[in-house]
């Protein structure tokens, strides 16, 4: 496996091609808008002019697109890669879609004789940037492990974690968990500084105790600065939160709390905070507490 081509050069897309540059690889892209492309040009990669000719040259194809519409048109359609797949292609998927359309496009590449696998990625641009991401992976073992040096090149915990479909499922509990925890330091943020508490002291000794954790670490002093830069962007949460209550109601689990924070980001939507990242729903708990921002707002 020596070329890998890379559809989707977006915030996570265009480090992760950079990464496996960097590792070696033959990298070559195509993106709707050409921008990304020159700037993987510029660092040694080559451009492609349409998903048949980047599907003609590679050994592998890494995918990372919005939605399970972008990745069923990307792959599945008439023009798609699966229709000018060669025989033993390696199709591994990072966007982050539907379970079912993990298992639909599987089921698709394996009678085009292409090996897939679903692999979403969790760790945030800057992750992608230091090729640090956490990777959960579902597929085939096999191909799993021919997958392993691309794996290796741009993350840093790789977990084959079941069969099709699986680490779209694994990825919809990752974006549960984050949201929970985004919306209580968002609460416990508020709390502080409502209470006339320095927030980035207190932020300081409870990153050290067991209420410590990885959002508080990455996106804590941007959230103190209001700064939502985004990195991962509320529109792209709002969506995964609609996979997991999707799998949710499909395996009858009651989720009350991703419930909540689902349509804590529906309102942040609503309020046009889509485009910032996903932290800026610490502004939508200011406005529920009734308190305006104490800081302006940068995105």
């Amino acid at each position: 496996m020596e070329t890998v081509g890379v559809i989707g050069l977006g915030v996570m897309g265009a480090p992760m091609a950079a990464n496996l540059l960097k590792a070696g690889f033959d990298v070559v892209g195509y993106n709707r808008s050409p921008g990304p492309v020159d700037h993987l040009v510029a660092a040694g990669g080559r451009s492609a002019g349409s998903i048949a000719d980047v599907t003609a040259q590679a050994d592998a194809i890494l995918t990372v697109l919005p939605d399970s519409p972008d990745v069923e048109e990307v792959l599945l359609g008439t023009d798609g890669v699966l229709a000018h797949a060669r025989e033993g292609l390696l199709l591994v998927d990072c966007s982050t879609v539907r379970p079912g359309t993990a298992r639909t496009v599987a089921d698709a590449a394996r009678r085009a004789a292409v090996r897939p696998l679903d692999a979403p990625v969790s760790g945030g641009e800057q992750g992608a940037i230091d090729g640090t991401l956490s990777i959960m992976v579902g597929g085939r073992e096999e191909d799993f492990i021919a997958a392993g040096p691309l794996f290796d090149a741009m993350g840093r915990t790789v977990v084959h974690v079941g069969g099709d479909g699986a680490g779209q499922t694994v990825k919809a509990a990752n974006q549960m968990i984050v949201g929970g925890v985004i919306g209580v330091v968002s609460e416990a943020l508020v709390l502080l500084e409502a209470s006339g508490v320095p927030a980035d002291s207190a932020l300081s000794v409870l990153k050290g105790g067991l209420a410590g954790n990885q959002v508080m670490n990455v996106k804590g002093d941007s959230m103190l600065a209001r700064s939502f830069e985004p990195g991962f962007r509320i529109d792209l949460h709002h969506k995964d939160l609609g996979i997991a209550l999707d799998v949710a109601r499909a395996t009858g689990v009651a989720t009350p709390l991703t419930g909540v924070v689902a349509q804590l980001l529906t309102a942040a939507r609503a309020r046009g905070l889509g485009s910032l990242d996903h932290s800026a729903l610490l502004l939508l708990v200011e406005e529920l507490a009734g308190r305006a921002p104490a800081r302006e707002v940068r995105a």
